[in-house]
C-alpha cells in the first residue's frame, strides 16, 4: 500500500520534472490553473481532486483509458512488467504500452519509476471494481467480498478448498486470496470442478461478474459456493471474485485491448478538381442561401417567442420560402446567428431582423462572404442537430433559442475535420469510420450505445459534422476541399527552445509598482501536439514525462489564426467560383434562366421582378401578374421594365412576356384606394359598379359617395389585399392622389456582437499563461522548501542581550509569521548582505501568498525588491507582509 502523504509525493515527482512537463500538464488539465497554485504541493493536491480527476481520465483515448483500469485492479504500487502481463502479449500491446504509460504520468495520474508505478489514489478509486462490475468486467477482491461473510461461514470455506482453518476472519481472506492466486493451486482445483461449474464460471469470466442463485442452487452451483468460486454478495446474489477472474483469463485485465486506433475507412476516391468543384458550388449555394433568407427576414421579421427561439411555424415557413427541410432551415438560421449577421432587435414587439454587420457582409467578395461563414461554424458550439428535441427538463429546444450551446462542438468538428484532413487528397471516408476513431479517442462514459438507443453526445456531434460540412461546401463528396483544409490548419509555426530567465547577475529590471497577477512573458513550449503511434521496441519501459502526448488534430485558434486561416481559405475557394454575370436568357414561356450568380444589382431587380421556380447551377425565374405588378408598385413603370428586360436579356424579349408587362401595366392603378376607412375611386364608373355587384365584395360593405368614389370601413391595406385577390389591379394613392411606391423597409437591428462560444470547462491556456504559471508555481515551491537560516546566538552578550527568535512558519507551507520589528530587520540585512528572504504577503483582496524577493531598498514604509515569482521589481508595503525569514541559499 502506498505510505505516506499521496500528494506530498507525487510533489516530490512534480518537483523532479522541467519546465516543458508543467506546462504540458497545465495544458492537457487545465483546470488546475484556476487559480494558480502556490506550489507544487498545492498542485499535487488539486490534481487529485475527484472532479480535476473525472474530466482528465474522460479526455484519454480507449487505449490509455484500459492501461489505467488495469493498473486499478494491480497491487500498488505495480512493477512495469506485472502492467505489462495484465494488459496481454500482443505486439501492438507490448508497442503502445509505454506511450500510455507515459500520458498517465504526463497528466499526474500515475507517479513513480517503472518498478513502483502508482495510480493517484481517486484515480484508483473511481476505476476500482465495484460490486456492480467495472469496464474490466471484473468484480471486487475476494477480501472485500468476504468481510460481509460470517466467521463460520468462512472457516468451511476453506475447509472445502481444501486449506487449513485460521483463527480470524482476516487471515482467512488472506488465505482464500493466496489460494486464488496461486496458478498451480487453482488449476488443481478447478479440475476437480463438476464440467457445469466450469460453464457458469466461463460464463462469468469476462463480465458481468455477478449472478442471482435461487434458495436451493443445483449442486454445481452449490460446488462453487462451497469453495469460495462464487461469494454470496446479498440474499439470491453471487460474484465473481477478481482473482479468480483473472485466473480464468490468463491474467488478462481485458478481454480486447484497442492498443491501435481504428483507422478512417475510404468510401471513395476522386479528383481534388472534382471534389473543389463540388465544394465549391455547395459554398456558393450556402452563400446564397444565407442572403436569400436575411433578405426574406429584413422585410418580414418573424416575432421572438416570449421564452426565446424561433416559433416552429416560422422555422416552418423559413424552410418552405427556402425550399429546404426543416433540419437545414435550423441550420442555416443558427449559422447567420453563429456569424452576427442576424440578431433580435430588443424592441418591445421584438423580432429577429438582419444586424448592420449584414449590410458589410453583403459588401465582400463571393469567397470571403463564406469564410465568415464556415469560421463561425468551426468555432461555434450552437449546435443546429439539437432544434427539435427536448432539454433535460423535457423542454423543447427551439431554433435560436436557449440550450442549443454545447461546448464540446468545436472540439469534434475539427477533430473530425482532422481526420479527413490526415487522409489522402480527395478520399471520402465513411461516417462510421469516422465515428468509431473518434470513439477511441475520447471514449464515451457509458461505452457504446446498445441498439435502439440514442447514441451519445459527442457521436451526434461527429454525424452532424459531416452532414453540415457537406452542406456548407467544406467538403466535396465526402472528401475535404482544398478551401476547407485551409480554414482548417493554421500556417506552420517555427517554436525555438523556452528563452531562459534572467540570470541572477544581469540585475533586476526597473522598478514597478506591486501588482498581484504575473505579467505576460515569453512562449515556454511551442504549440506541437504529438501524434498517436506505436513507440519503437527499443523502448519497452515508459519513457519519462515531458508533456501530453495526444491524437493530432489541429488545436483550437487564437481569434488572429482564425481570422488568418478565414482569408486563406477564400484564397483558396476564389477560383473555384463562377464569376457573377450580368445577363440573363429569356424563354417564351415566360421564364428567364440565370446561367450563374447574377450581380447584385440585377439580381435585387429580377427578384422583384419575377419569382425564382428552381435554383442550381442556374436559377430559373417565372414572369406573373402577381410578380410584374409588385414590380409597378415598387415604383418602375412598364416602359422601365421594357428597357431592363432589353439590356439584360441575350435573347429577345419574348413577345408574351412584352404583353403581360402591356396588360399589367394597363390594369395597374385605374382603381386607386386611400384612407376613409378606406375609399376607392375610379374614372369607369362601370368598372366601380362591377365591383359593387360582384358578391365576393359583400364583407367589404363598400358604398358610393360619388358616381366615380366608394368607400368602405375596411382598412386600406386590408381592402387592397382583397381587390387583388378578387383580380383587380389597384393601386395606393397618398392624400395628395400620387400613386404610393410599396417599397418594403428593410428592417436592421441595433449592432450586435456574434454569441459567444460557451467552452466545455476551463478555456484552454496560451503560452504567456503557462509561462507565468509555471514560474510562479516555482517560485512558491521553492519559498515552501528552501531552508531557514537559523541565527545564531552573539558570543558577546552586550552586542545583543536577547538573541533573535528564530523565523519559521507557523505551519508546513503556511506564511511566515515575524514581529514587525524582527520582520524590518531581516529586510534591512537582506539589503546589506545582497540575499533573499522568504515573505508573507497579503494583498488588497485579503489573498495570502508566499514570495521569495531581493531586498533592494527599504524606506518610508515599503520595500523595494526583485520578486523571484514575477521575476520583476516591485514594491511592497510593510504592513501587508506578515513576516520575513532569510533563505540558506539564493534560489537563483
Amino acid at each position: 500500500m502506498t505510505t505516506g502523504n499521496p500528494a506530498r509525493t507525487l510533489a516530490e515527482e512534480l518537483r523532479g520534472r522541467p519546465d516543458t512537463a508543467l506546462a504540458g500538464l497545465l495544458r492537457a488539465r487545465p483546470d488546475l490553473l484556476t487559480p494558480v497554485p502556490g506550489d507544487l504541493t498545492q498542485l499535487a493536491t488539486r490534481a487529485g481532486t475527484r472532479a480535476s480527476v473525472v474530466r482528465a481520465l474522460e479526455r484519454l483515448d480507449r487505449f490509455t483509458q484500459q492501461t489505467a483500469q488495469a493498473l486499478a485492479i494491480a497491487p500498488d504500487p505495480c512493477p512495469y512488467d506485472v502492467l505489462a502481463g495484465l494488459m496481454g502479449d500482443e505486439p501492438d500491446t507490448v508497442a503502445a504500452l509505454p506511450r500510455a504509460v507515459a500520458e498517465l504520468r504526463a497528466q499526474a495520474l500515475v507517479w513513480g519509476d517503472e518498478r513502483r508505478l502508482r495510480l493517484v489514489r481517486t484515480a484508483r478509486e473511481l476505476l476500482t471494481p465495484q460490486a456492480s462490475g467495472s469496464a474490466t468486467g471484473l468484480g471486487p477482491a475476494a477480501a472485500e467480498v468476504a468481510t460481509g461473510m460470517s466467521p463460520g461461514r468462512l472457516q468451511q470455506v476453506l475447509a472445502n478448498a481444501g486449506l487449513p482453518a485460521t483463527h480470524d476472519p482476516v487471515s482467512a481472506a488472506e488465505s482464500l486470496t493466496a489460494l486464488f492466486s496461486d496458478p498451480k493451486r487453482m488449476a488443481d482445483l478447478l479440475d476437480e470442478a463438476p464440467p457445469e461449474a466450469v460453464t457458469v464460471l466461463g460464463r462469468l469470466t469476462w463480465g458481468p461478474p455477478y449472478g442471482t442463485v435461487s434458495a436451493q442452487p443445483p449442486a454445481h452451483v452449490r460446488w462453487l459456493l462451497d469453495r469460495g468460486l462464487l461469494l454470496p454478495t446479498a440474499p439470491g446474489s453471487v460474484l465473481l471474485p477478481r482473482e479468480v477472474a483473472l485466473h480464468l483469463r490468463d491474467g488478462r485485465a481485458h478481454r480486447s485491448v484497442a492498443a491501435v486506433p481504428p483507422e478512417p475507412v475510404a468510401a471513395g476516391t476522386y479528383g481534388m478538381r472534382v471534389v473543389d468543384a463540388t465544394a465549391a458550388g455547395q459554398a456558393a449555394v450556402a452563400v446564397e442561401t444565407v442572403e436569400e433568407l436575411l433578405g426574406q427576414w429584413a422585410t418580414a421579421s418573424p416575432p421572438v417567442l416570449r421564452a426565446g427561439g424561433l416559433a416552429v411555424r416560422d422555422l416552418k415557413r423559413t424552410a418552405t420560402a427556402l425550399d429546404v427541410a426543416e433540419p437545414q432551415a435550423a441550420f442555416w438560421v443558427e449559422l447567420a446567428y453563429g456569424a452576427g449577421l442576424l440578431a433580435s432587435d430588443g424592441e418591445t414587439d421584438e423580432r429577429y431582423a438582419p444586424t448592420p454587420a449584414y449590410d458589410e457582409w453583403l459588401a465582400l467578395p463571393a469567397a470571403e462572404r463564406w469564410a465568415e461563414l464556415a469560421a463561425a461554424w468551426l468555432a461555434a458550439t450552437r449546435t443546429p442537430g439539437l432544434v427539435g428535441g427536448r432539454d433535460g427538463k423535457g423542454r423543447a429546444l427551439s431554433a435560436l433559442g436557449e440550450g442549443l450551446d454545447r461546448g464540446a462542438a468545436p472540439e469534434v468538428r475539427r477533430a473530425a475535420l482532422g481526420l479527413l484532413a490526415g487522409l489522402p487528397e480527395g478520399t471520402a471516408a465513411t461516417p462510421d469510420s469516422v465515428v468509431d476513431r473518434l470513439r477511441w479517442e475520447r471514449p464515451p462514459r457509458g461505452g457504446p450505445a446498445a441498439e435502439g438507443e440514442e447514441e451519445d453526445l459527442r457521436t451526434r456531434l461527429a454525424r452532424w459534422t459531416l452532414e453540415e460540412a457537406e452542406l456548407l461546401g467544406v467538403t466535396g463528396r465526402g472528401a475535404l476541399a482544398t478551401h476547407g483544409r485551409a480554414l482548417l490548419s493554421p500556417p506552420e509555426e517555427t517554436a525555438g527552445p523556452p528563452e531562459a530567465p534572467p540570470e541572477a547577475d544581469e540585475g533586476p529590471p526597473p522598478a514597478t509598482p506591486e501588482a498581484d497577477t504575473a505579467d505576460a512573458a515569453t512562449p515556454l513550449l511551442p504549440r506541437t501536439r504529438p501524434r498517436v503511434g506505436r513507440p519503437s521496441d527499443n523502448h519497452p519501459a515508459p519513457p519519462p514525462a515531458t508533456g501530453t502526448d495526444a491524437p493530432e488534430h489541429p488545436a483550437p485558434a487564437t481569434p488572429a489564426e482564425a481570422r488568418a486561416a478565414a482569408l486563406r481559405a477564400a484564397g483558396a475557394l476564389a477560383p473555384h467560383l463562377p464569376p457573377p454575370v450580368d445577363h440573363v436568357l429569356l424563354q417564351a414561356d415566360l421564364t428567364a434562366i440565370a446561367p450563374g450568380p447574377l450581380k447584385r444589382e440585377l439580381a435585387a431587380v429580377l427578384g422583384v421582378l419575377a419569382e425564382v421556380e428552381s435554383k442550381g447551377g442556374a436559377t430559373v425565374y417565372r414572369f406573373t401578374q402577381s410578380s410584374v405588378r409588385r414590380a409597378l408598385d415598387a415604383g418602375r413603370s412598364a416602359a422601365e421594365l421594357h428597357d431592363f428586360l432589353t439590356a439584360h436579356s441575350r435573347t429577345p424579349v419574348p413577345q408574351p412576356l412584352s404583353y403581360l408587362i402591356d396588360d399589367v401595366a394597363r390594369k395597374h392603378g385605374r382603381l386607386r384606394i386611400g384612407a376613409a376607412g378606406a375609399y376607392l375611386r375610379c374614372d369607369d364608373d362601370a368598372l366601380l359598379a362591377e365591383i359593387v355587384a360582384d358578391r365576393r365584395s359583400a364583407e367589404l360593405r363598400l358604398r358610393h359617395l360619388a358616381p366615380t368614389v366608394l368607400v368602405s370601413p375596411t382598412p386600406p391595406d386590408v381592402l387592397l389585399a382583397r381587390l387583388r385577390a378578387m383580380g383587380y389591379a389597384p393601386a395606393a394613392e397618398s392624400p395628395d392622389g400620387a400613386v404610393l411606391v410599396a417599397r418594403a423597409a428593410a428592417h436592421r437591428t441595433p449592432p450586435r456582437t456574434p454569441p459567444a462560444p460557451v467552452p466545455d470547462g476551463p478555456p484552454a491556456p496560451d503560452t504567456a499563461l503557462l509561462t507565468a504559471a509555471v514560474r510562479a508555481v516555482r517560485a512558491g515551491d521553492r519559498a515552501a522548501t528552501a531552508p531557514l537560516r537559523t541565527p545564531q546566538t552573539p558570543q558577546d552578550p552586550r552586542a545583543q542581550e536577547t538573541p533573535r527568535a528564530p523565523s519559521t512558519p507557523q505551519a508546513p507551507g503556511g506564511l511566515p509569521r515575524t514581529p514587525s520589528a524582527e520582520t524590518l530587520a531581516v529586510l534591512q540585512a537582506a539589503v546589506l548582505g545582497n540575499a533573499a528572504v522568504w515573505i508573507g504577503y497579503v494583498n488588497a483582496d485579503g489573498a495570502a501568498s508566499q514570495r521569495v524577493i531581493a531586498p533592494v531598498r527599504v524606506e518610508g514604509g515599503y520595500v523595494t525588491a526583485y520578486d523571484h515569482t514575477a521575476d520583476e521589481v516591485r514594491t511592497y508595503p510593510l504592513h501587508r507582509i506578515t513576516g520575513a525569514a532569510e533563505l540558506a541559499d539564493d534560489p537563483t
